[in-house]
């Protein structure tokens, strides 16, 4: 199997991980063509922005509005601040309880935008989420990954669509020759196959090759989990399916433990306001909202997430709790990328219920600030987030990489400390790039 010089890489996923491992490769030295491909609009995965093409001023941080690091910082956070693509984050948090009673996340901690974690002080609550020093994207939680794609290959490279071509360093084949990321947005990578000389192929659902690889690396579950069979009715999990005829023992065990892993899913509501509803969410004592265990089960909410605009309004992210989502797991929103890239035709009826019981949990557990009704006065939409949360063990890290077969496997599923988190996709992918710049 004789390797291109220098090889070539193609990353599916641009999420955290994803984002973060063509970062920190290119810093290290990968010289070979690197091509990442995103089934949603843009670079993100949990800590991506919705944004309107109609409405300039409006974005919702729709999964993880900040993220912490709990230990040493990655190498790459100290370039992310100094460009300004992160930022401290210091806004107000709370707990909630299942009387409706607001607590600080650390009871000793008054509710201030000067907490623990935003000095950078672990909570002696020991709180997963707050524990540590806090960050957000500059101008939007999207900006942290664009930001680790600008240190990959500098500010100023464009993005392309479906069937576009990347301006500067992009190959005929869309590899991204040169130091140039080849980013593919709105690109569903659907089957995976190895050619006789131990390339890896990317096709689309159509069986059109999208590109040719020295090297795969899985930055998500979704093409190596069962549970695609399951969300999106695929007859075969892709790199199952291409790994039959490999006889690498190493991805063979990657493989199981990956099926045997667990992922939580959330419905997520969103809800802009303006005017005299903004202001009455600008005055709730929180910017970030956690449900404690017995408040997450009376109202089947997890998190509540408020977030002003620069023109007053405000955009408010409500996720439900594991239990509601898993309920209405096959509802997606009407404005999701992957249901239409799946051609599955949203559910008018029972997205407008799971809205409506998602308004009504908000009401409830937020009647001591938020005058009756005020909830529907917003635009609301619907959100559903498939694997939202990965579930202990993990991959362990030592079936990260599979050089017999030219794998591997970065994100915030990898086991290690920040797993589940943002911490960890940037961890695991920092992990990585040291193992494939050894390994090549």
């Amino acid at each position: 199997m004789g390797l291109t010089t220098p090889p070539a890489l193609a990353v599916i996923g641009a999420g955290v991980g994803g984002c973060a491992l063509v970062a920190g490769l290119r810093r290290g030295g990968w010289g070979g063509a690197i091509s990442l491909w995103e089934s949603g609009r843009g670079p993100g995965g949990r800590t991506a922005t919705r944004r309107s093409r109609q409405d300039a001023g409006l974005r919702f941080d729709h999964g993880a509005p900040f993220f912490n690091i709990t230990a040493t910082p990655p190498a790459l956070v100290a370039p992310l601040l100094a460009s300004g693509a992160i930022q401290p984050w210091r806004e107000p948090q709370a707990r909630l309880d299942a009387s409706g009673r607001l607590h600080p996340p650390d009871p000793a901690t008054p509710l201030t935008g000067d907490e623990p974690s935003a000095r950078g002080d672990p909570f002696p609550s020991g709180d997963p989420y707050t524990s540590g020093a806090l960050y957000h994207g500059g101008g939007g939680m999207d900006q942290l990954c664009r930001g680790l794609l600008d240190l990959a290959d500098g500010a100023g490279c464009g993005e392309i669509g479906r069937g576009g071509t990347e301006q500067g360093g992009t190959g005929h084949d869309g590899t991204g020759q040169g130091g140039a990321v080849a980013r593919h947005f709105g690109v569903l990578v659907r089957h995976l196959a190895v050619t006789p000389a131990g390339r890896w192929q990317l096709f689309d659902a159509t069986r059109q090759l999208l590109v040719e690889a020295d090297w795969l690396v899985l930055a998500g579950t979704l093409l190596a989990h069962p549970r695609s069979r399951l969300l999106l009715a695929w007859d075969t999990v892709p790199l199952q399916e291409a790994a039959r005829d490999l006889g690498d023992p190493d991805l063979f065990h990657g493989l199981a433990a990956l099926a045997s892993m667990r992922f939580q899913a959330r419905s997520n509501l969103l809800l802009v306001a303006g005017g005299e509803a903004a202001e009455s969410w600008r005055r709730c004592p929180f910017r970030w909202l956690r449900f404690d265990p017995a408040a997450e089960q009376r109202w089947r909410l997890s998190r509540l997430s408020i977030q002003p605009l620069e023109d007053g309004r405000v955009a408010v992210v409500a996720h439900s709790s594991a239990v509601f989502a898993a309920e209405h797991l096959s509802v997606y929103g009407s404005r999701s990328s992957i249901a239409r890239q799946l051609g599955i035709q949203p559910k008018g009826e029972e997205e407008g219920a799971v809205i409506e019981a998602l308004t009504e949990a908000v009401e409830g557990a937020l009647a001591a600030w938020l005058a009756p009704g005020l909830v529907r006065q917003g635009e609301r939409q619907l959100m559903r987030w498939g694997a939202a949360f990965p579930l202990e063990p993990g991959l362990p890290q030592a079936l990260a990489l599979c050089p017999r077969s030219r794998v591997g496997f970065c994100g915030d599923y990898l086991a290690g400390v920040g797993f589940g988190r943002v911490e960890g996709s940037l961890r695991s992918a920092e992990r990585l790039a040291a193992s494939l710049l050894q390994a090549v």
